[in-house]
C-alpha cells in the first residue's frame, strides 16, 4: 500500500489521507475496485468515466495511478497522454490475467460444488476446508454469499450422522439470515455430544465383552471339571473291571475256575 499526501477535496473543507491499492499479477479485479473507490473520494474519476478535460484532475489521477502500479507499467504507459488512456492501457494488458484468473474460478467452483464431508473429518476440519476456498473465491472477485455457504455446509455433512439435528434446524432457523459461524458452532456442539454418546456406547460394549467372555471362560472350566469327574469314575469303573477280570484269571490259573469238562 502506498501512501498518498493530503489532498484537498474539490468543495473545501479538510484534507484526507488516501491510499492506493497496489497493482500486481492476481489481484487486478480487486485493484480495480479500490482504485475506482480511491479516485472518486479524490473527485478525479470523471477524467477515467466519462472523461474529462480538467489538467489538474489528470494530474491528480495520473499521479494515483503512477503510485499504485509496480515500475516496470509505468515505464510502459508513462508516456501516454492522460489518466483515461492510462487506465485503459493497464486494462488491456490484464486482460490475459484476467482469463486465466476466470479459469481458476471456474475450478474453484466445480470444486466448491463437490465438496463432501467425509465419515472420518471433523465439522471443524470441514468447515475450515469451505471457508478457505470462500476466500480464495472472494479474492478472484467473486463472493460466495452466507445462505449459499450455510445450505452446502448443511448439505455436505453425511446424513446418516446428521439428518435430525439438520431438519430440526431447517425448522427452528431461517437459513437466509443464519450466519455461517452460528451454524458452524451449532454443529460443533452437536458432534461433540455425539462423540460422547458413541464413547459411553462403546465403554458398555466393551463391558459386556468382557462380561461375557468371563462367563464362557467360567463356564468351560466348569464343564472341563465335571468332565474331569466323569472320566475320572469310567477309569475307576475301567480299572475296577481290570482287578475283576485279573481276579478271575488268578482263579483260572489255579483251578478255581477251571472248566471241569
Amino acid at each position: 500500500m502506498v501512501e498518498v499526501g493530503p489532498v484537498k477535496p474539490k468543495e473545501g473543507g479538510s484534507s484526507s489521507s488516501i491510499q492506493c491499492p497496489t497493482l500486481n499479477h492476481m489481484n487486478y479485479t480487486v485493484w480495480v475496485m479500490r482504485m475506482r473507490a480511491t479516485l472518486k473520494v479524490h473527485k478525479v474519476w470523471e477524467t477515467i468515466d466519462p472523461g474529462s478535460t480538467d489538467e489538474d484532475k489528470h494530474d491528480i489521477a495520473r499521479a494515483l495511478l503512477f503510485q499504485s502500479i509496480p515500475e516496470a507499467l509505468i515505464l510502459q504507459v508513462g508516456d501516454l497522454g492522460d489518466a483515461k488512456q492510462i487506465w485503459e492501457s493497464i486494462k488491456s494488458k490484464h486482460v490475459g490475467a484476467e482469463r486465466v484468473k476466470e479459469a481458476r474460478l471456474q475450478t474453484l467452483m466445480a470444486e466448491f460444488e463437490r465438496m463432501k464431508m467425509k465419515e472420518a473429518d471433523t465439522i471443524d476440519g470441514f468447515s475450515g476446508k469451505l471457508s478457505e476456498l470462500a476466500t480464495k473465491s472472494a479474492s478472484l472477485g467473486v463472493t460466495i454469499e452466507t445462505p449459499k455457504l450455510v445450505k452446502k455446509f448443511l448439505n455436505s455433512l453425511p446424513r446418516k450422522r446428521y439428518i435430525h439435528i439438520i431438519a430440526a434446524l431447517e425448522q427452528v432457523l431461517d437459513l437466509n439470515k443464519t450466519s455461517f459461524e452460528d451454524i458452524v458452532g451449532r454443529m460443533k456442539t452437536y458432534e461433540e455430544r455425539i462423540c460422547d454418546e458413541e464413547e459411553n456406547q462403546q465403554e458398555d460394549q466393551g463391558k459386556l465383552m468382557y462380561v461375557n467372555s468371563d462367563s464362557q471362560s467360567y463356564q468351560g472350566n466348569y464343564g472341563r471339571g465335571r468332565g474331569q469327574g466323569g472320566r475320572f469314575s469310567q477309569r475307576g469303573g475301567r480299572g475296577r473291571g481290570r482287578f475283576g477280570n485279573y481276579q478271575g484269571y488268578e482263579n483260572f490259573l489255579n483251578g478255581q475256575g477251571r472248566n471241569p469238562n
